[in-house]
């Protein structure tokens, strides 16, 4: 039985692997969806105000893109990968982390988010079994992988993910998928979001200034609907300490960004699977013991 266990465990990170694949696609296009959706938008808002008619201009005709089209390509030379370069982790080892065509580099963190999501795919079955809460918890880590990287790259935490994020939380406990008492659930996505809205407006009122985004909010209200309301304290401590010693540590290495700022979802998403491993008390007893108290 203990075989089969880590049988099954092993069928979840090959799984996790070609999710991870998935996600990379996710993590560079939807921004780049977004960005032509807003465009689309503005230019049809102008069009309107300009003629009166409240009827959009022809737009621009654009190829199409979205997560399934156009095949990958090369950044650099156009070539489009063919299925065995798209192995997960394999084929960045066999073509040496460059392009079959061009040779140019191909990022290392193809591979690192392929490997991390196969390994947290991995660890949800192996905790969990072949079940339904299994399944919940790794639809929760794909999520929040994407999540962590887009918001890394573009500070956008996008609807398209947070907000099935939090619903899905909130299915899962109804389900009594994640043993967190539906009551429980809702007060933590309605206590998550209300929280970082309320310090969001007071930083503004004191500084003039915006703190963070409402992504930051939808995703915390998420987290709340996963975890239940008595992790939310846990949850951000933790995520305060982790933002604060890398901002610290970017400050003194010079590498903070324009404007001197460090995106929170990443943070957030940390403290995640950090309550998802280890437990929301146990977060607590870290931070507590972190701070000396």
């Amino acid at each position: 039985m203990e075989m089969a266990a880590w049988g099954n465990a092993g069928l979840g990170g090959v799984l996790g692997l070609l999710i991870g694949s998935f996600l990379n696609v996710v993590i560079y296009r939807l921004p780049k969806m977004l960005e032509r959706q807003w465009a689309q938008e503005l230019q049809a808002a102008q069009a309107s105000s300009n003629d009166g008619s409240g009827a959009p201009a022809d737009a621009v005709a654009q190829e199409p893109f979205n997560l399934m089209v156009p095949r990958s390509r090369c950044p650099s030379c156009g070539h489009q990968v063919q299925w065995y370069e798209n192995i997960p982790v394999l084929s960045y080892l066999f073509l040496r982390g460059r392009c079959s065509a061009c040779k140019a580099p191909i990022g290392i963190r193809y591979p690192l988010v392929e490997l991390a999501t196969g390994a947290l795919f991995f660890f949800c079955v192996q905790r969990w079994g072949l079940t339904p809460t299994a399944a919940a918890w790794c639809g929760f880590s794909a999520a929040l992988v994407a999540l962590a990287l887009i918001d890394w790259d573009t500070t956008l935490l996008p609807d398209d993910i947070t907000l099935p994020l939090l619903w899905a939380g909130l299915l899962a406990s109804a389900l009594q998928w994640t043993h967190v008492p539906l009551q429980d659930s809702v007060l933590g996505a309605a206590a998550g979001y209300l929280s970082l809205w309320l310090v969001y407006w007071g930083f503004k009122l004191a500084t003039g200034k915006e703190g963070m985004g409402y992504g930051d909010f939808k995703l915390f209200a998420a987290l709340g609907a996963w975890f239940g309301w008595p992790a939310l304290v846990p949850i951000i401590l933790m995520s305060s300490v982790i933002g604060a010693v890398i901002g610290i540590a970017m400050k003194l290495r010079s590498s903070l960004r324009e404007g001197g700022y460090v995106p929170f979802g990443p943070f957030l998403v940390g403290a995640g699977f950090t309550a998802m491993v280890f437990g929301p008390n146990a977060i607590l007893g870290t931070v507590l013991g972190l701070l000396g108290l």
